[in-house]
């Protein structure tokens, strides 16, 4: 998970500082959404000086930054990154907290369901999001998602 979330992060993660710190920031506005740029820069300021000083964990986020959409290249650097956090519990407590912020607290899934005498069309709301969909047939017994 933290692989995926920094992928697409990692080219401008990688500038940032300096004078192009500012404008690093601009593009990854663009291109990111707001809420993921935001996760990924709190997790770079634990991480980022960490990734600097090991040399196998700075090539691959580099080879990442290169071509953040090889899963190649992020297994190589999920595998460095999961060494590093092995080695430093205390980063991967604090990485931790930072990936859970903003995640819901529940753990069920709740689901609001009407079904209308509409050609069997069942609307359904779950936290957060909307499903649509439509059942031909009968339905015997429950349905799991």
């Amino acid at each position: 998970m933290l692989t995926k979330l920094l992928a697409p992060c990692l080219p401008y993660l990688l500038k940032l500082g300096g004078i192009a710190a500012e404008k690093t920031a601009e593009k990854a506005g663009e291109k990111i959404a707001p809420d993921i740029w935001e996760k990924a820069k709190k997790i770079w300021s634990k991480l980022g000086s960490k990734v600097e000083s090991k040399e196998e964990l700075k090539v691959a986020a580099e080879q990442v930054a290169a071509k953040p959409e090889s899963a190649a290249r992020q297994a190589v650097f999920q595998e460095e990154l999961e060494t590093l956090l092995k080695e430093n519990p205390d980063l991967a407590e604090a990485i931790a907290k930072i990936l859970q912020e903003g995640q819901p607290t529940s753990t069920g899934v709740q689901i609001n369901q009407t079904v209308t005498n509409n050609e069997g069309q069942a609307i359904g709301q779950m936290t957060d999001s909307k499903a649509i969909g439509r059942i031909d047939g009968n339905i015997q017994g429950g349905v799991n998602f």
